[in-house]
């Protein structure tokens, strides 16, 4: 009877080990009338691993709507993309939400499999939509940072910023009827990424104030093989302050019950436009302004 007690208490513990990190990674969100049914997020889920355009939701979804969804999408993305690494702000730039009808940015999920080293060779349809954009990450160094509430006071409880292309896929048949509501249902549209090496944060306030401000006045640029002008933007084009998205994104987070944890990163947003991959392009964005920042590198098939 004891022996039998204890492996009920281990087995309760363990689930509720289990019911944390799926909370933690895929938090569940009640259903709304407009929620995607499961039989929606499974065909979904089913032409995203296919790499065949999915049939669009529907443009009415709300807010509401796309968060149940989201949460549906990414209950099965955490069952095959591997372990919660972090979290991706996006239309944090004014000129890309323009393009998807809406004044707000949207967040979704990244996970382990979505990461990939500088220097990869990928097939330019590496999804179904696929598209590539400069960006940039940090590290998230302690839970402080949820409290912040300026680019000062988020930099404080970083510890790396590490150069990033973004490889998003916007999945679905019909691109152009994307909303905001919609990208956030599709987990705003996470496919893969190509992050470069770290740079370390100054534990100093002078290095702190001087990263800041550069990476405030910085200039991303991406370039060709040949070294020719593929797009890019000013730091400050993603809401003022590149920093501003993770102030954004934690109390987005927040309001539905997460948080970010040490060791997470954070996707801040474009700081290009959004732009088709073709075989043998090779795409590399540099960061002028950021000494020390390296490039990243990624070439098609």
């Amino acid at each position: 009877m004891k022996s039998r007690t204890l492996h009920s208490l281990a087995l309760a513990a363990a689930l509720a080990l289990l019911a944390g990190c799926a909370s933690t990674s895929a938090p569940v969100v009640a259903d709304t009338p407009g929620c995607l049914s499961n039989v929606a997020v499974d065909r979904l889920l089913a032409d995203y691993n296919a790499r065949r355009p999915a049939a669009n939701p529907p443009e009415t979804l709300t807010m509401a709507d796309a968060h149940c969804s989201r949460s549906k999408l990414q209950q099965r993305l955490a069952g095959q993309a591997g372990r919660l690494v972090g979290y991706k702000a996006g239309l944090t730039n004014p000129a890309v939400q323009k393009r998807f009808n809406t004044d707000q940015p949207v967040w979704g999920a990244l996970y382990s499999g979505m990461i990939l080293n500088s220097d990869v060779t990928l097939d330019a349809s590496f999804g179904s939509r696929p598209l590539y954009e400069a960006d940039l990450l940090v590290r998230v160094k302690d839970r402080a940072i949820n409290d912040a509430s300026t680019p000062a006071q988020v930099l404080a409880h970083v510890d790396q910023v590490i150069p990033f292309i973004e490889l998003p896929d916007l999945m679905v048949e019909a691109p152009p009827k994307i909303n905001g509501a919609v990208l956030s249902a599709l987990n705003v549209g996470t496919r893969l990424g190509v992050r470069g090496a770290p740079l370390l944060v100054p534990a100093d306030a002078a290095g702190q104030a001087r990263l800041l401000d550069q990476l405030r006045d910085m200039n991303v640029r991406l370039v060709d093989g040949q070294g020719a002008a593929l797009g890019g933007g000013k730091g400050s084009d993603v809401l003022g302050h590149p920093l501003n998205a993770v102030v954004w994104l934690a109390k987005a987070l927040k309001a539905q019950g997460l948080s970010l944890q040490p060791g997470q990163v954070v996707s801040l947003g474009s700081f290009s436009a959004l732009l088709p991959p073709k075989p043998g392009l090779k795409v590399t964005v540099h960061y002028d302004g950021v000494p020390g920042l390296q490039p990243a590198t990624v070439s098609f098939r």
